[in-house]
């Protein structure tokens, strides 16, 4: 059963958004009648009918409804983004499929790209969601400087990744279990020794 993407479905009286009721009239040409399922990415999937087939704006009833509690353990990764931008929209789609619930891309001094365009970058979690089924949709923070990050308070373990020679633990060695984690990821040039 083909699965789609509407955050307010129970707010909004049934109403999938222009661009999914496109997608599901035009595009996989269902009818009134027709079961959908909707995930409004907060942890639950419901089972709908269609009532008014519009591409423009798709009525569904909704018939049921599953839940998912959110993980116990949380983790938040702070990423600097990548020179070619497929490789973030990458890391985008893998981080949503395994279930991260944060995502901040961060500015440092040695990144590569200092700017990205987040409606893009939702587009590729949209997407992600719907494909690997997951009830839970991370956030993606707005593109933050590195010292201003690093202010940002956090209840868990923190953790950097980097490529400097030495005798540092792996990661999964310190991860402590039932604790929430947020783990930092330099740019290609990685992080400056002063960072």
């Amino acid at each position: 059963m083909q699965l789609f993407y509407e955050p307010d479905i129970l707010t909004n009286g049934g109403l999938l958004s222009p661009e999914e009721s496109a997608h599901c009239i035009r595009v996989l040409r269902h009818h009134s009648g027709d079961s959908i399922q909707i995930m409004d990415g907060k942890g639950h999937l419901f089972e709908g009918t269609i009532v008014v087939a519009s591409p423009k704006a798709c009525s569904v009833k909704i018939n049921g409804q599953k839940s998912q509690s959110p993980a116990s353990v949380q983790c938040h990764i702070a990423i600097a983004p990548t020179k070619n931008i497929d490789r973030t929209e990458w890391f985008l789609e893998k981080s949503t499929e395994i279930g991260i619930e944060w995502i901040t891309p961060i500015v440092v001094k040695n990144s590569e790209r200092k700017t990205i365009k987040p409606p893009r970058l939702e587009k590729v979690i949209t997407s992600a969601i719907k494909q690997s089924g997951s009830y839970w949709r991370p956030t993606l923070k707005g593109l933050t400087p590195f010292n201003e990050f690093i202010k940002t308070p956090f209840d868990g373990d923190k953790f950097i990744a980097h490529c400097h020679n030495g005798h540092e633990p792996h990661l999964k060695n310190v991860l402590q279990k039932g604790r929430n984690a947020l783990v930092l990821i330099g740019p290609e040039g990685d992080f400056s020794r002063r960072k």
